[in-house]
């Protein structure tokens, strides 16, 4: 026996289309009419049943179960699962995920992430944020800060960001420039030859370095992305590294990082956390009301390849608009545990609170449905960071249009209160800061940056849940 059917109205014209072609033609294509609606049903009785904000679903008759699945996932979502355009649930197929774990690029590319800025004249610019190694960026000879005015000789227009960030399709000859902020106008400075985009290598774990600022020793770690399996060996590498060097101070830089696994972010706690928090809640998730369900992921130690914590003093944790999710809990779990030791530097965090489980069904296996299912709280039950994200200790953005400096470098901005803290034991003023990154100039209008469109998550996919039709 079929199962109930359940539709739109839109779906009871597509029925009665149907049935009179079923008529003329004397077949019987109703199969294909289940096809249709079937992964829609199955999506919607998830969220029925696991969804957060199961109570805000739209009645069956006003939904259309003839949209894709990640179109009728928009539909049904709820506004409170949505911040700044971003729906935290999704749907991915299995190829997607396949190629995410591999750490490789979902699309050809010239391996840069880039903002794109506006002048006071209205011209438009790129410019780098960061370079992925291996990439065409870094064979064209592409750096951090360089301001991209043109592009085979064309000036940068306002929708070129596809076309030379996100999915580029053929090489390039990009025009460098500087921004004169006395006459408000961009000048060309150099070209550079892009090769042609290609899949790539992501490495989430960009950057490590060992420094020393007055009688002080330092490990800035720049992580772009919580991967899976392979960031959790990596940090678990780094772990051991910093456990011989012994560094007094350790700098983690998030402002780029949107997210990701929620085993991984339990894993990065476990080696930046004090000894006191060894076997302590890290983490709560809580369901909705109907399962009652509560989860807690603690600082476990058996993390650790040598099963003891690290001895340093301070964590300095480097934020911006972007850091998201899987980044917000290292920062807000790791609160209680390091009065006094932790200091967020830049600018308030996106502000993403729940988290999204993997549920997977035997009758649909090229979906994947990542609901948000959990809200996040750390050990004090703190949660409510959702509209003004975490607040810095220290704020300050980053001057776009002005040179950026190396990551992690003396001529990083970001970087500047931190060494002042480390050197004095006291942040310098926001005026000063200011007058060092900018020169007292502004800077240039963001429109858009390639972070922005980086998904913000907190995954829990340890225990896949199977739910059948």
């Amino acid at each position: 026996m079929k199962q109930k059917i359940r539709h739109s109205m839109a779906g009871c014209l597509y029925v009665l289309t149907v049935l009179l072609i079923c008529t003329s033609c004397g077949q019987d294509r109703s199969d294909e009419y289940y096809s249709l609606i079937r992964p829609k049903q199955w999506i919607y009785d998830v969220m029925q049943e696991y969804y957060l904000y199961y109570q805000d679903l739209p009645a069956e008759e006003e939904l259309d179960f003839f949209l894709t699945p990640q179109e009728f996932l928009n539909a049904a979502a709820s506004e409170q699962d949505r911040k700044n355009g971003v729906l935290y649930s999704h749907v991915d197929s299995v190829d997607v995920t396949a190629a995410s774990s591999r750490a490789l690029s979902e699309n050809p590319t010239y391996g840069y992430e880039a903002v794109m800025l506006q002048a006071e004249n209205g011209d438009y610019a790129l410019q780098v944020l960061y370079i992925q190694p291996e990439s065409p960026a870094e064979e064209a000879g592409l750096k951090r800060g360089d301001i991209i005015i043109a592009a085979d000789g064309k000036e940068i227009e306002s929708d070129d960001y596809t076309t030379y960030v996100s999915e580029p399709t053929s090489s390039c000859t990009f025009t460098l420039g500087t921004y004169d902020f006395e006459l408000a106008q961009l000048d060309s400075i150099g070209t550079v030859e892009m090769p042609a985009p290609r899949i790539i290598e992501e490495h989430n774990l960009l950057q490590t370095q060992l420094f020393s600022t007055g009688s002080r020793t330092a490990a800035y770690i720049l992580y772009n992305n919580f991967g899976e399996e392979e960031d959790i060996a990596q940090w678990q590498s780094l772990y051991t590294q910093l456990a011989s060097t012994m560094p007094d101070d350790i700098i983690v830089d998030l402002r780029y990082n949107p997210g990701g696994y929620v085993t991984t972010a339990q894993t990065v706690a476990t080696v930046l956390a004090p000894s006191d928090a060894s076997g302590q809640t890290m983490l709560t998730m809580t369901s909705n009301d109907k399962l009652n369900q509560t989860q807690t992921y603690l600082f476990d130690t058996s993390l650790l390849p040598s099963g003891t914590t690290l001895n340093y003093q301070d964590l300095y944790i480097i934020t911006g608009p972007n850091t998201a999710s899987a980044s917000e809990i290292v920062i807000n779990c790791l609160r209680p545990y390091m009065s006094g030791h932790l200091y967020q530097v830049g600018t308030p965090t996106f502000g993403k609170n729940v988290a999204q489980a993997l549920y997977t069904s035997e009758e649909h296996p090229a979906l994947e449905l990542w609901l948000t299912t959990f809200s996040l709280a750390n050990a004090e039950g703190y949660s409510d960071y959702a509209e003004n994200g975490l607040l810095p200790d220290f704020e300050l953005s980053e001057p776009y249009g002005n040179p950026l400096g190396e990551l992690g470098s003396t001529d990083d901005l970001l970087m500047y209160p931190i060494l002042v803290r480390m050197m004095t034991g006291a942040f310098p003023s926001t005026e000063d800061t200011q007058t060092r990154g900018t020169g007292n100039h502004r800077n240039m209008r963001v429109i858009e940056s390639s972070i922005d469109h980086k998904p913000k998550l907190a995954r829990v996919s340890h225990r896949p849940l199977y739910v059948h039709p």
